[in-house]
C-alpha cells in the first residue's frame, strides 16, 4: 500500500496558468463617462468629454486611448466657449507628447477658423499640428483644402500644400503674403487677422 500511494504521489501535476505576456497586462487606469472641469490658476478654464479613458503604460509606445471619442473644450472668464476639439478616436503618446486625432477631427479657435479632417497629429514639443490626409479650413474671410496640413498650435499660421479655395484679392498682396505655385502642389502662407495680442489657445492636458 505504501508502494501504490508513493506511486500516485508521483503521477500528480501542478496545475499552473501560462505566463502573462506584456501586452496582455491591464491598463493602469480605465475611466468611463467621464466628463471633467479643468482649472488653471483657480479659474475654470476647459472641460474633457469622452466615453472611456484608457491609460496603458504597457503598450510600445505608452499612450493614453480614447477609442470612443473626445472632446476638449476652452472658456473664457465668463464661461463662454472659446474653442474646441473633438475626434472619434484619439491617442495619446505620453512620453513623446503626441497626440494623434482619427476620424471626424473637428476644431474651432477662438479667431473663428473652422478646421476639419479625418486625421491630425499635435506635437506639444515642436508646438504644431500637422496632417497626411485631406483638409479643410473656413475662416471669416476665406476657404482653403488640401492633402497636407501645417500650423502652428494657435492655428494663426498656417500652410497648405495641393490646396484649392477661396480667397480675397488683397491676400495676395503685399509683402507679408505669399502664394507660390508648383506643378502639382499650391503654397499658400496667410497672415493673421488683426486683433488683439492673442493669448495661448492651446489646451494643455494633464501629463
Amino acid at each position: 500500500m505504501v508502494t501504490l500511494l508513493f506511486a500516485s504521489c508521483q503521477k500528480q501535476k501542478e496545475h499552473t496558468a501560462s505566463a502573462i505576456n506584456p501586452q496582455d497586462s491591464v491598463a493602469v487606469m480605465t475611466s468611463y463617462g467621464v466628463n471633467t472641469l479643468i482649472s488653471d490658476s483657480g479659474v475654470i478654464k476647459y472641460r474633457i468629454v469622452t466615453e472611456r479613458w484608457e491609460v496603458n503604460q504597457n503598450r510600445q509606445p505608452s499612450r493614453w486611448i480614447f477609442d470612443k471619442g473626445l472632446f476638449l473644450e476652452q472658456f473664457d472668464q465668463k464661461f463662454h466657449v472659446q474653442s474646441y476639439i473633438q475626434a472619434d478616436t484619439a491617442y495619446y503618446y505620453d512620453q513623446q507628447r503626441l497626440w494623434e486625432l482619427r476620424g471626424r477631427v473637428r476644431i474651432l479657435t477662438k479667431d473663428g477658423l473652422r478646421f476639419s479632417s479625418e486625421q491630425l497629429y499635435w506635437d506639444e514639443m515642436k508646438h504644431e499640428l500637422y496632417s497626411h490626409v485631406f483638409s479643410h479650413l473656413v475662416t471669416p474671410e476665406r476657404q482653403l483644402q488640401g492633402s497636407y496640413f501645417r500650423s502652428d498650435e494657435k492655428m494663426t499660421r498656417y500652410y497648405v500644400s495641393n490646396s484649392k479655395g477661396s480667397f480675397e484679392r488683397g491676400d495676395m498682396q503685399g509683402d507679408n503674403d505669399t502664394l507660390q505655385s508648383a506643378p502639382d502642389s499650391a503654397k499658400l502662407k496667410l497672415r493673421p487677422q488683426a486683433s488683439p495680442q492673442p493669448r495661448n489657445t492651446s489646451i494643455p492636458i494633464m501629463h
